[in-house]
């Protein structure tokens, strides 16, 4: 399996920010081709550090990472991408790995 992880920093209106990303970007990330699920968080992201500086964090997954490749590269992604300007802080952060089960 492969993961995408979007980590989305504290908006200035938590709000707007929620219902635009519920309503309007959430339909678009699901239209991603071999998109298998997309989950998000609920509620306060706490960290063992302390302040968490993230609002949202939303974790996508593949069957592997040719289908996040493949994923990435469509029109449905580059929508999505796009999208982003819409709404989100200009300092989100995404990451794509690889995943392994342990033990």
């Amino acid at each position: 399996m492969a993961q995408m992880l979007v980590l989305y920093p504290h908006p200035a209106d938590a709000r707007r920010f929620d219902r635009y990303y519920f309503d309007t970007h959430a339909k678009l990330a699901l239209k991603i081709p071999r998109l298998k699920k997309l989950e998000v968080s609920k509620g306060v992201i706490a960290s063992p550090q302390g302040e968490c500086p993230y609002h949202l964090i939303a974790r996508l997954d593949f069957g592997s990472m040719a289908d996040l490749r493949h994923a990435v590269s469509s029109p449905e992604s580059t929508a999505a991408v796009a999208d982003l300007a819409n709404f989100a802080p200009h300092t989100l952060r995404s990451f794509a790995f690889d995943t392994i089960v342990v033990g």
